[in-house]
């Protein structure tokens, strides 16, 4: 079969068109470097949300008039929309605020009913705050306990020293897909296979790695994944956590309300199954129709196709600052979507201001992962993320208002 081929200048430029919110206020071209924090939304997924909170909008699970009925089939359609995303069935997707919220389901239901004193959780030095609080959490209620695998020298996680690491006392291993600060790419076959070598189950942390790459779950043969909508250019409030059907059945339910019963009284209550026992209250009705928007959009488009055009501009960049020799580059050189670096005598805050105007927006700071910050011996990095919408001429912009902050601060 025939490599895809990455998008051409034209096509990415057409793309462009779609996202309105790539421009300033008075009509000037807005470059966001910014996707891995959230990406911008392209008319479909505007157009989508908007017929669903207007003509479409109903109740939905609840009501025996038709528009209900057509609401409810819209929203299930969603799920199955979510689930052929990522590879799974639709009876394995739970809807859910967002990918902390995903993690937090697990936790609180998976992980109270299965952890105990003297289990172990591995979590890696690389993971944002919400795959590291929510086992602390977990650990300190059920006596469990936390170990943190090391990276490689090129920042990725080593699966080397996990192999090492893992025993039989391990219950879960957690870790992120795809780094949202380094970009680095987990070998997730291989981690679910020392994962379950132990008996134990694999989380993986997907918000960097579905708007980015091919996502499969079976062939990962992971346990459970979670990702956010608004990073897959969709909106904000809603994400999924995907897990196989036979664990997904065996949790209890972790939140009460409406829509997640079978039967109520005062002296009992049984529960739906899954993954409707996991959605207590009214759902994101209108954000999960946007939501199945957003995974058509990318489908469309090619994820092969969005992976190698941003690989070809994490190459280009990163090539330009590796040449100034007071640049440091973290992450592999192969990183998905996501350039950081740090600029000797620069604060990226200061960068990121002084770029903010010229019409180029990066994110500057500690990216949620402050024990990353700790082992890469920084307070905080600037990082450059790409979307389906970049271009050269964003890194240009880029380049261009890094050599302006050098100048101010006297680095030429």
């Amino acid at each position: 079969m025939n490599a895809p081929a990455a998008l051409d200048t034209q096509t990415i430029r057409d793309l462009r068109a779609d996202f309105p919110g790539l421009v300033t206020r008075d009509g000037a071209p807005w470059h966001y470097l910014d996707t891995a924090a959230t990406a911008q939304k392209p008319r479909q997924v505007i157009d989508a949300m908007a017929r669903a909170l207007g003509e479409d909008y109903a109740t939905v699970h609840r009501g025996v008039y038709s528009r209900s009925a057509e609401m409810t089939l819209a929203y299930e359609g969603a799920r199955r929309t979510i689930a052929t995303f990522l590879g799974g069935r639709e009876d394995e997707i739970v809807f859910t605020r967002g990918a902390t919220e995903a993690i937090n389901l697990v936790m609180n239901s998976w992980g109270r009913a299965n952890l105990k004193p003297g289990d172990r959780i591995l979590l890696s030095q690389l993971e944002h705050h919400s795959n590291i609080v929510p086992w602390q959490m977990v650990a300190e209620a059920t006596g469990a306990e936390i170990d943190v695998c090391p990276l490689t020298v090129d920042h990725q996680i080593d699966l080397d020293a996990a192999e090492v690491m893992l025993t039989d006392r391990h219950k879960l291993v957690a870790f992120c897909h795809v780094s949202n600060v380094l970009g680095s790419v987990l070998d997730a076959p291989r981690a679910a296979a020392l994962t379950h070598r132990v008996g134990a189950k694999l989380l993986l942390d997907g918000c960097q790695s579905a708007p980015h790459m091919s996502v499969d779950v079976t062939t990962f043969n992971c346990d459970f994944y979670v990702f956010s909508a608004h990073k897959l250019y969709g909106p904000t409030g809603i994400g999924a956590l995907w897990a196989r059907s036979e664990i997904l059945d065996a949790m209890p339910a972790w939140e009460g309300g409406g829509s997640m019963i079978d039967r109520v009284t005062f002296e009992k209550t049984t529960y739906a199954p899954a993954p409707q026992r996991f959605e207590a209250g009214t759902p994101a009705i209108t954000e999960a129709v946007a939501f199945a928007a957003a995974a058509d959009y990318v489908t469309e488009i090619g994820t092969a196709r969005i992976h190698e055009t941003e690989a070809a501009l994490v190459a280009r960049l990163r090539r330009e600052l590796g040449a100034m020799n007071d640049v440091t580059l973290f992450g592999p050189a192969d990183s998905a979507g996501i350039v950081s670096f740090a600029i000797d005598g620069i604060h990226p805050h200061d960068l990121g201001t002084i770029l903010d105007e010229a019409n180029v927006a990066i994110r500057a700071g500690h990216h949620c992962a402050q024990p990353l910050m700790d082992y890469l011996g920084v307070p905080a990095t600037a990082r450059a993320s790409f979307g389906v919408y970049s271009t050269d001429a964003d890194v240009d912009a880029l380049l261009e208002g890094i050599a302006r902050t050098r100048r101010i601060f006297g680095r030429e």
